[in-house]
């Protein structure tokens, strides 16, 4: 690939080695086991550096955390409404590429800029503020128990697919107010979507399924987020409360579900004397901000686009181009050497910064909180069935995630009757979701409905009537 100033976004500074060279890519799997080598390498030439972030997809990524700060700070010259992206409007990006579902546009408060942006985010931190505390630890200890009991007899799990990835999906359609049958279908849509699986029939059964709720919710409003966005005076109109609630989705479940298994990770990988102390709450509490630090759930992303061409520490970038800020390299430049060595909560970009800046923080950490204190409470003698070393690292540009957490430990009683989705009820492990199981009903021959198994949503329903 061509990386002159005509075909690229990046011109390389002058004595840079990747100076007419290909782009680095940012979705392979040499990538995703070991990120910090590319930030290094980028970082030691410059502030930024030429990407691809699929194939056919270049970008400019941020590594440096004062250049970051920039970018993120001033959206008078960097803004993040992808209609701008000049690639896509002019026919060069494929509109089945993958990252699309990441970076095209959506009038939600992700891709939108100046008093678009105020009235769309005061809607959504209005509503989160409604969130009684109490009440968010007392779900996430329910989906907790729940998932735990599906895996505590066996002895063994995997702590990402069988609970990192699951609890934040029910936790939302618990916040949204989902009722069984659609809560099934979103966890199924979500799951696929997050996982590469089937995106377009995906994308369009999740707007399906969230323009339901929000009809049902309008008709019968309750206590919850979907219903404090149609009540706020900003007045969302249906098309816009669909794209906020995909918002928070997409901000909130695969990143919460990195934090988690990251963190999980990290305090499973402790020599035994520490391993002792597991579970007592100030001991997560730092490996969460460690894995804020050094291996953030979102690593790369935030794209924004110049309104023109900018020069960024020697660095031009060109306008209408999509850049991101790596979060991770950002977090790793020597440049914050005092703020690494206390790990500094104000310092590192993990939740962003400027006025895009992570709205859902607070609620963000508490459940990661609950959730790792609630599986360590309840399986105190959890290992590692692998060593910390030789876990999968999933490919992907923007997340650092991994592929799976296996664990080994003594097998107990569930604390309640386990309610297994029936999808899987012969299965000697956690049912897998499934973004092809159709949501509809089938029929058998004689011509009669037959009715479609239970998913999660409605099976964890039935368990605790919430």
């Amino acid at each position: 690939m061509d990386s002159s100033p005509g075909a690229t976004p990046y011109n390389a500074p002058s004595g840079c080695p990747m100076h007419g060279e290909r782009q680095t890519s940012l979705y392979g799997p040499e990538f995703a086991a070991d990120p910090q080598r590319a930030y290094d390498a980028f970082r030691a030439h410059g502030p930024a550096a030429p990407i691809e972030l699929a194939p056919g997809v270049d970008a400019t990524l941020v590594v440096q955390h004062e250049a970051a700060l920039r970018v993120l700070q001033n959206p008078s010259y960097f803004a993040r409404d992808s209609r701008r992206w000049a690639a896509l409007r002019e026919g060069r990006i494929a509109l089945d590429s993958p990252v699309l579902p990441m970076m095209a546009y959506r009038p939600n408060c992700l891709f939108t800029d100046g008093t678009e942006h105020l009235r769309l985010r005061k809607a959504v931190t209005e509503s989160l503020a409604r969130l009684n505390t109490t009440r968010l630890s007392r779900d996430v200890e329910r989906i907790a128990d729940y998932l735990i009991d599906q895996f505590i007899e066996r002895g063994s799990a995997d702590l990402l697919g069988d609970y990192a990835k699951l609890l934040p999906l029910l936790l939302f359609n618990q916040l949204f107010g989902c009722p069984g049958d659609i809560g099934d279908r979103l966890t199924r849509t979500m799951a696929a979507i997050f996982d590469g699986e089937d995106v377009l029939r995906a994308n369009a059964e999740m707007t399906e399924c969230l323009m339901e709720l929000v009809a049902l919710k309008r008709r019968q409003p309750g206590e919850d987020i979907t219903s404090w966005l149609i009540q706020h005076p900003a007045g969302l109109r249906d098309e816009e409360l669909k794209d906020q609630l995909v918002m928070l989705m997409g901000a909130g479940i695969e990143p919460e579900r990195n934090l988690i298994a990251n963190a999980l990770l990290l305090l499973l990988s402790e020599d035994a004397g520490s391993a002792q102390r597991r579970g007592t709450g100030m001991l997560v509490e730092d490996a969460l901000d460690d894995v804020l630090w050094n291996n953030p759930p979102i690593a790369n992303y935030a794209t924004h686009y110049p309104v023109q061409d900018m020069d960024l520490g020697g660095v031009t970038l060109k306008a209408d181009t999509p850049v991101l800020i790596s979060f991770a390299a950002a977090n790793t430049d020597p440049a914050l050497t005092g703020a690494r060595q206390t790990l500094s909560k104000g310092a590192h970009l993990a939740w962003g910064a400027g006025p895009h800046v992570c709205p859902a923080k607070s609620p963000a950490q508490l459940i990661a909180l609950t959730a790792i204190e609630r599986v360590l409470n309840s399986v105190p003698d959890l290992t590692l069935a692998i060593p910390a070393t030789g876990v999968e690292w999933r490919p992907g540009p923007f997340h650092r995630a991994l592929v799976s957490l296996p664990v080994r430990f003594s097998p107990s009683a569930p604390r309640r009757v386990a309610n297994v989705p029936n999808t899987a009820a012969a299965s000697p492990v956690s049912p897998r979701i499934s973004p092809l199981d159709d949501a509809t009903t089938t029929r058998h021959d004689s011509g009669e409905p037959q009715k479609r198994n239970k998913g999660w949503w409605s099976s964890f329903l039935d368990v605790f009537r919430v």
